[in-house]
């Protein structure tokens, strides 16, 4: 597809202006200013993409469209034409009044973003009280309507359900709901899809397009991922490090790119055609899973007991140096088959063999002899790194619990401090002083200080920038390469597994549907749910090799 042909908006005057904003940082941060000189507008029926990796000023820019700055962060010039109104110069009362009612924003993380507390229906009705006079009736159907309008079933039990009864794709279209309850003029959509599978996030891209279309909507979306971009934008701007870099249709920018900032972002975006990789030696193998089960029993709603088979009678294996790929759809099973390899969870039947040894039968202690053989990194490296401690000590706790000598543990930490690309002189940093690509470098170190046969990636690339993410994943071709190390790999995302994975399992409902060479079932998948998922991925007709031939590399 060349993205040249998309269909243009008709012109008309914006619904937002923005003219040579700037931002200042608060004093000691590393450069002066959030944003600077930054000017863009969206017309109405338009969607904007704002990209850029982290840090590079678009949430910033988002904040104060909406007057969410935080103290520290001082406007110092320009201005944000709202309908022809100056935001820089409204009162916070003015500011209430048009958050909501005229102009909306979903956040990246519905799970924070959303009240604990309170049902969904009633943080959509929230906003109608707040801006409108309804009757308590006319609040309710108008609640119904837009979680219909999002198209999420059945609208009066959605609406009696709070935040944690609902899925990751569910919680964010009711917050697509609560913004487009007033049908405001301007929504904001700040990586609304990051960590969505591939086919909860072309529900909400179409549900997006749908609202641009019907509503008179200008949309200015947020993201780093290209390949959505490809899929939605009308016109893109390009930002680096508080500044604009590049800006134009769609079609232009991402397909000829000009600036060299725009062609390394695309070049980053892995492509849904896997590499040919050389042939290796056959190596033993690490990891094997036979008849794998497991099935959370709880109680519904409405009191009632239930069960919910997440894996049913799973097998693979995995060799050494080779990385097997998992990949399906939020509560497909992905995550349980990770935690019972790790030991994490307890199955309900079958075999986990690493080496030989049974983990799904191991004793408490033969369990622990085997945890220095599998190591696990997680999705979210600031979670799981203890704030609390250096780096360096996170490095070393693993192997001196194992009896290696506290020297000896401090000479690995600084080998793989270096091997993951990060100054050893860093060991002594805490993980706040660190950005995320570096807090999971961190994590892959002080997974490898153990020296193990089998590591266990769940996500670990789905809330990074496409720049990081390639270093990333570069770093863990080179990993299983270097150390023969066998990786069960967990993605929802089909451009990485394309990337990093020799072999995928696609699983559906908590069983294995299909699985082979990655090569093999991303050029001719057999069964429905595989072929679905390719066709949902975003941007797929789009190729950064096309890009970056008509830009130049």
């Amino acid at each position: 597809m060349n993205l040249s042909e998309k269909t243009r908006p008709a012109s008309g005057a914006p619904v937002l202006d923005i003219r040579n904003l700037t931002v200042r940082l608060p004093k000691g941060a590393d450069r002066e200013h959030a944003v600077e000189g930054v000017s863009l507008s969206i017309a109405a029926r338009e969607i904007l993409c704002l990209v850029g990796e982290s840090g590079s000023g678009k949430s910033i820019t988002s904040f104060a469209v909406m007057g969410l700055l935080s103290k520290e962060l001082v406007p110092v010039g320009g201005e944000i034409l709202f309908q022809r109104e100056d935001l820089l110069r409204a009162s916070p009362e003015r500011l209430r009044q048009l958050r909501g009612s005229r102009m909306s924003m979903i956040f990246q993380e519905p799970m924070t973003a959303l009240n604990p507390v309170m049902t969904a229906g009633r943080q959509i009705e929230e906003v109608l009280t707040t801006h409108t006079d309804m009757s308590r009736d006319q609040r309710t159907r108008r609640v119904l309507e837009v979680i219909r309008a999002v198209s999420l079933p059945d609208p009066e039990l959605i609406r009696r359900l709070y935040p944690h009864q609902l899925s990751g794709g569910q919680r964010q279209r009711v917050m697509i709901a609560a913004a487009l309850a007033l049908e405001p003029k301007l929504l904001i959509a700040d990586e609304p899809t990051t960590a969505l599978d591939v086919t909860t996030q072309a529900q909400i891209l179409r549900i997006l397009k749908e609202i641009q279309g019907s509503h008179d909507t200008a949309i200015l979306f947020i993201t780093h991922d290209i390949g959505v971009v490809a899929e939605i934008a009308d016109r893109v701007v390009v930002m680096q490090s508080g500044r604009v870099v590049e800006q134009g249709d769609a079609g232009r920018v991402l397909d000829a790119p000009e600036h060299p900032y725009t062609k390394m972002l695309i070049s980053s975006v892995p492509s849904l055609t896997p590499g040919t990789r050389a042939e290796a030696p056959v190596k033993p193998v690490a990891l094997s899973v036979e008849g794998l089960s497991k099935i959370y029993r709880g109680t519904s709603f409405f009191g009632s007991k239930r069960e919910v088979r997440a894996i049913d009678d799973v097998g693979f294996t995995v060799r050494g140096g080779r990385v097997l790929g998992v990949v399906g759809e939020s509560g497909s099973g992905k995550t349980s088959v990770a935690r019972c390899v790790m030991r994490l969870i307890d199955c309900d039947g079958g075999r986990i063999r690493l080496d030989g040894v049974d983990l799904a039968a191991a004793s408490k202690r033969r369990l622990h002899d085997a945890r220095k053989d599998v190591q696990m990194v997680f999705q979210d490296p600031y979670r799981s790194l203890n704030p609390r401690r250096t780096v360096g000590q996170s490095i070393i706790e693993g192997p001196m619990n194992f009896g290696v000598p506290k020297r000896e543990a401090w000479e690995r930490a600084r080998r793989l401090m270096t091997l993951v690309s990060l100054d050893p002189d860093a060991l002594s940093r805490y993980p706040h002083q660190f950005s995320g690509g570096q807090r999971q470098r961190i994590c892959i170190a002080r997974a490898l200080a153990m020296e193990p046969r089998l590591l266990v990636a769940d996500e670990i690339v789905s809330a990074l920038d496409v720049t990081v993410q390639a270093q990333v994943l570069e770093l863990l071709n080179g990993i299983r390469e270097k150390f023969d190390l066998a990786i069960l790999f967990i993605t929802h995302d089909l451009r990485v597994a394309a990337k990093v994975c020799d072999e995928v399992a696609v699983m559906h409902r908590g069983r294995i549907v299909e699985m082979g060479s990655t090569s093999e079932i991303f050029a001719s998948p057999k069964h429905e749910y595989t072929r679905s998922l390719l066709a949902a991925v975003p941007g797929r007709t789009w190729s950064a090799e096309a890009g970056l031939g008509a830009g130049g590399a």
